[in-house]
């Protein structure tokens, strides 16, 4: 039997790599932006076992919960790499709130999970203030999280970031509603850029180019290549929030992530139906359209890959679809008719008209 070699002084925490006093100096460097986000059903306050809500408070007479987690892929590799977290918060609570909204949810409450090898409240700090950010945009409620310190499971600088949000709809307005029909327009709200899917072709192509985050961006002289690959995610609750509360035409919606319109679209429809696109309607931000060119990327590609400058997509009654149009448009969005729904006839889900512009 091999004996265990005993330690000739005391065990501390600390001998591990792990620093208890760290969290709690993050706790209280966070609280102002934590407590910026209070909304109506918030209760308590940060550093309790669990986040209270009140649901009764805000209003709702037959809710329907809606949850959604998700995090930020391999984009928080340029971050961490450039070092700037201060957005990459935004994009987590992007990628949660708007997989609810799309359901007809408004978001409530969020919580977020950070793990890292050795806790730096700083470099934390940042990304929570970010998250907060994101909470205020969306509307809804930071009531918590789990920071963890696990030596030897992440290197550096490195950590790793998910979020958890909940929200909630009245049970008549779950979207998608069953009266989409043929004819019906479709509406592309613009993305801000690549949101947050597809880095890790990013990051390879960047590589394979030899370039650097921190130089200047080679379409465009006024930012950096990082700022430019960093600009998060649209948050698209409020002006979808106002639509879905002013205009009874809006049927169906599609958050665009990760397989894009090609897979995204089909999520909304019922397998009757197609959306046919124009092509030529679609406007890239420069980003991407770098990207593309970059990648010398063919149309299909690129759309079941990257957003196509579309990152939420609405269903709308043709006759209502000017009026839905100028709802969403309240927030700064820019709006465009990218195509209709269609019979489908065998084939694909999504059918694309034309080829996409040259960047």
């Amino acid at each position: 039997m091999v004996k265990a070699r005993r330690n000739t002084a005391p065990a501390r925490y600390a001998d591990a790599g792990v620093d208890i006093g760290a969290g709690s100096r993050l706790v209280a460097m966070i609280g102002p932006a934590v407590e910026s986000t209070r909304r109506q059903g918030s209760l308590g306050a940060l550093g309790g076992f669990g986040g209270l809500f009140d649901l009764k408070a805000t209003g709702y007479s037959d809710p329907i919960l809606v949850a959604a987690t998700d995090g930020v892929g391999t984009k928080l590799r340029i971050a961490v790499e450039a070092g700037q977290l201060g957005t990459i918060g935004i994009d987590l609570v992007a990628m949660c709130v708007n997989d609810l909204i799309v359901q007809g949810a408004e978001p409530l409450f969020f919580l977020d999970y950070y793990a890292a090898d050795h806790l730096d409240p700083g470099a934390a700090a940042e990304v929570v203030e970010g998250i907060a950010a994101g909470c205020r945009s969306a509307g809804a409620a930071l009531l918590g999280g789990e920071t963890a310190e696990m030596p030897g499971l992440y290197s550096g600088k490195d950590f790793d970031l998910a979020g958890f949000a909940v929200g909630a709809v009245e049970r008549e307005r779950i979207l998608p509603s069953r009266d989409i029909a043929a004819g019906d327009a479709l509406l592309g709200l613009a993305a801000s850029g690549i949101h947050a899917n597809g880095f890790s072709l990013v990051r390879k192509l960047v590589t394979d180019a030899m370039l650097d985050y921190r130089q200047r961006a080679p379409f465009d002289d006024e930012k950096s290549l990082a700022d430019a690959l960093l600009m998060p995610t649209r948050i698209y609750v409020k002006p979808v929030l106002q639509a879905l509360n002013n205009n009874d035409g809006v049927k169906a919606l599609a958050h665009i992530t990760g397989g894009g319109l090609t897979e995204n679209l089909p999520r909304a429809l019922n397998a009757d139906l197609a959306a046919e696109i124009d092509l030529g309607s679609l406007d890239l931000p420069r980003v991407l359209g770098w990207v593309r060119e970059l990648g010398a990327m063919a149309d299909g590609e690129f759309l079941r890959t990257f957003n196509g400058g579309i990152g939420m997509v609405a269903v709308v009654a043709a006759e209502q679809a000017d009026a839905a149009a100028a709802l969403l448009e309240s927030d700064g969005d820019r709006v465009r008719r990218i195509g209709q729904i269609v019979d489908r006839t065998g084939g694909a889900a999504v059918r694309y008209l034309g080829r996409l512009g040259r960047p």
